[in-house]
């Protein structure tokens, strides 16, 4: 029998663009019964931005709010209010991360909603912590990434491209959200000790620090011996006083880089990632599977400290194996060695994987009006629940259904669309 983990668990989602629709949007594959706030006539900014196709909801928005259900309502007036306070009524979480102070200024705080329905879980995202001299400032993904230590710490270390650089991954949206949804879950099972809902504020600066603890780790090795020998700056470059990008370096004290591989002109994906384990064994079998047996009894070569001083010779070394060959080649050769290795694969090849589409990680769903597209499912798998991925609403969609649920009469949902406090 497969039972959602949320079910039962009413969710009121006034979040926009990603980190907060990538939260919401798990809670919904949970189980939980997800309800969308959107502006009247607009909806959330996303669907308009990325078009694909004209005159229909984007791909960004639909990959962020499968399974949700949508209610189109203006919160500037009294009336909206009203439904809002129902909602939170029967709510177990509100979620929101609209620009700092604007959700109070409509009188929607943490202290308001609390006396509303003490039991409701208050989940809000911003891009700074309240002590933060940054707190009033809107933060998008870059921003985040850029003051959370991320775009400082990665890129290349040499030459012109020297600068910071932001990861292709969301580590200030979605990894945010994901971080929201940890204390949301949390406090769900604190509210079963309490009875009591509590505030969960997650900034996107703390998520994406998070992320970057190693690199926290590597800026207090620097204080204390000036050096940091797993960058690609030790032996023969220079440090300052803080830790710098180290290009495709592994990021612990093993040796770890992405080399080209047979094809690399043309593909830019031909490329795969081997790390050289510490263990003499390991990094025995590898020695050998480069062609290179030698290094297991040279002393230039057979210990991690002598290996971190002659890496770009190493490196070399193993790019002439792998220049040669086939990525997936390498990986089944080396993997069945025990080297860890990996092929960079591009969203083309992840989008046709048939494995990761077996195992529901890329999903296709049916959008009506559009037809099918491809999403990320759900990540986590469970034994005894598979969620099952549903399109995402038309803005608007079930405002008047929500409207009966919380108590409104069919003719005074009239007369909120006449007032146009709901829909267009």
């Amino acid at each position: 029998m497969m039972t959602a983990p949320l079910k039962g668990i009413r969710v009121i989602d006034w979040t926009q663009v990603q980190s907060g629709p990538s939260c919401t949007q798990m809670l919904a594959w949970l189980g939980a019964d997800v309800i969308k706030i959107e502006r009247k006539g607009l909806g959330d900014p996303t669907r308009t931005e990325l078009l694909d196709y004209p005159d229909m909801d984007s791909l960004y928005y639909l990959q962020l709010n499968c399974n949700k259900r949508s209610i189109e309502l203006d919160m500037k007036t009294t009336e909206g209010k009203e439904i809002l306070t129902r909602l939170l009524e029967t709510a177990d979480i509100f979620v929101e991360n609209l620009h700092p102070g604007a959700v109070d200024k409509l009188g929607f705080s943490w202290e308001e909603v609390h006396k509303i329905n003490p039991r409701v879980i208050y989940g809000t995202i911003k891009g700074f912590n309240d002590d933060s001299p940054l707190a009033s400032v809107k933060a998008f993904e870059p921003v985040a990434q850029c003051a959370g230590g991320a775009a400082a710490t990665t890129g290349w270390y040499k030459g012109e491209y020297d600068i910071p650089t932001q990861s292709g991954a969301a580590l200030g949206d979605s990894n945010t959200g994901m971080h929201l949804l940890i204390g949301l879950l949390a406090a769900l099972l604190q509210r079963e000790k309490t009875g009591e809902g509590c505030f969960v504020q997650q900034s996107m600066q703390d998520a994406v620090i998070n992320l970057c603890r190693v690199k926290l780790r590597d800026q207090l090795i620097l204080e204390h011996t000036g050096v940091l020998k797993h960058m690609p700056q030790y032996p023969d470059g220079t440090f300052t006083d803080t830790v710098p990008r180290g290009g495709n370096v592994e990021g612990g004290q093993v040796l770890g880089w992405c080399y080209r591989c047979k094809g690399w002109e043309k593909d830019p994906s031909a490329f795969v990632y081997i790390v050289l384990q510490n263990e003499m064994k390991p990094f025995a079998a590898a020695a050998k599977a480069i062609g290179k047996p030698e290094w297991i009894d040279d002393p230039k070569f057979n210990t991690p400290d002598a290996r971190e001083k002659v890496k770009e010779e190493i490196y070399a070394a193993v790019e002439a194996y792998t220049i040669t060959r086939e990525k997936m080649h390498i990986v089944e050769e080396l993997g069945k060695l025990g080297v860890p290795c990996g092929p960079v694969l591009s969203m083309k090849e992840i989008a046709e994987d048939e494995s990761l589409r077996k195992c529901g990680t890329i999903v296709e769903v049916d959008q009506p009006g559009r037809g099918k597209f491809l999403t990320i499912g759900c990540p986590p798998k469970f034994s005894n629940y598979i969620p099952e991925v549903k399109p995402a609403p038309a803005l608007g969609e079930h405002t008047d259904e929500v409207l009966k649920e919380i108590g409104y009469t069919p003719e005074e949902i009239v007369s909120l669309r006449q007032k146009h406090v709901v829909c267009k």
